[in-house]
């Protein structure tokens, strides 16, 4: 019997991982990659991105023809149109501009979700994403009154590093609750508070914007910041808008297969109900309330589960945490702090990070190797 053909349809954080374990299987077949950008374009460590846009593209801008994992993975570089379950086929709008069908007996769903200007599903070219990343980071750099609004982990990464690339800027975090990072464990938010005050970023507790009508939340604007807990407006030359709005990369898919938010069903193994051989994983996939698969390696989790079905072996589920956890500032002058679940950190020296912890433990031990570039 022929080894089943797999069709990954998105290659963002998740679904690249996705790829990549599954290409590896015995069980599997031919790999097919779908992404709307030629390589990754990660959604991690927005505040790096803003403030020091080479160092981010060094370790979150890679393209796929180095990833070694991707290898024996036939990349096709454009926008998906649509699901037949029935015909077990997806529609695809190539890059050129022509449509045509992919095949597949499995399909991973791992499109992800779009979240301010930094998160977007356009097709694009590496010299568009490299003009996105000078332009926020060039218009940052001319404002003299940052505001930051929000308050996870990417607001909180923003304000910080920022602060740090521009220190004559003034730069204010407001948030909606008495502290940011409501999602993780107090003590990571009592170390995050101690960092950004060091740094001289202004917090602003209790405030919740007023968000424009129409607006989108995915480009950088000027104040004035209105807010509906009744403090006065404020006034800013650059406004980054970090509030969580995601809105889940689901336009391609049959309503059926989607919750009441957009996002696809899934059951503890991954499965997508009800439909035969469709899988899902990462930001899209309704795990959870907090849908925490793409924070979890959850990748690891949904290819043994593949191969598992192939082989017919027993499943594994997925068990989300119940918080946060894992870096919220990225990487500093002095390294790396990861925090775990219950909030302890682990530091990662300054200097191991280029000898130790990207060549080693995430280029080769998480994805397999990856080429020079």
């Amino acid at each position: 019997m022929s080894k089943p053909r797999v069709v990954v349809a998105g290659l963002g954080d998740s679904g690249l991982l996705s790829a990549v374990h599954l290409a590896r299987a015995r069980q599997v077949g031919e790999v097919v990659g779908i992404s709307a950008k030629t390589a990754l374009v990660s959604g991690q460590e927005l505040g790096v991105r803003l403030a020091r846009p080479d160092d981010w593209a060094r370790d979150y801008f890679i393209g796929f023809d180095r990833f070694r994992g991707l290898d024996g993975v036939r990349t096709v570089h454009g926008n998906l149109l649509g699901l037949d379950p029935a015909a077990r086929s997806v529609s695809v709008e190539d890059a050129d501009g022509a449509t045509h069908a992919e095949p597949y007996d499995v399909l991973v769903i791992a499109t992800g979700v779009t979240n301010g200007f930094w998160r977007r599903p356009d097709v694009q070219s590496p010299a568009e994403v490299e003009a996105e990343l000078r332009s926020a980071h060039e218009r940052l750099g001319s404002a003299g009154t940052i505001a930051v609004v929000g308050g996870g982990a990417a607001a909180v990464s923003s304000a910080l590093n920022v602060a740090l690339a521009w220190p004559s800027a003034s730069v204010h975090l407001y948030f909606p609750g008495e502290r940011a990072l409501p999602h993780h464990h107090g003590r990571v938010w009592r170390r995050v508070q101690h960092r950004l005050a060091e740094a001289g970023v202004a917090l602003h507790a209790g405030h919740r914007a007023v968000v424009p009508e129409g607006f989108a939340c995915d480009e950088i604007t000027e104040g004035p910041l209105r807010w509906s807990t009744g403090q006065p407006p404020a006034e800013a030359d650059a406004v980054l808008w970090a509030i969580g709005r995601v809105s889940p990369n689901s336009s391609w898919l049959p309503t059926g297969l989607l919750d009441a938010d957009g996002f696809v069903r899934v059951d503890p193994q991954l499965r997508v109900p009800e439909v035969q051989g469709v899988w899902a994983v990462g930001d899209i996939a309704a795990t959870d309330p907090l849908r925490t698969s793409a924070r979890n390696r959850a990748d690891k989790l949904l290819a043994h589960n593949i191969r598992a079905t192939i082989s017919d072996r027993e499943l594994k589920d997925y068990e989300p945490p119940r918080r946060r956890w894992g870096s919220v500032l990225g990487v500093q002058p002095d390294g790396l702090e990861v925090f775990a679940a219950n909030g302890r950190a682990f530091r990662f020296p300054a200097w191991t990070i280029d000898s130790v912890l990207q060549p080693w433990i995430v280029r080769r031990g998480i994805y397999g190797g990856v080429r020079r570039s």
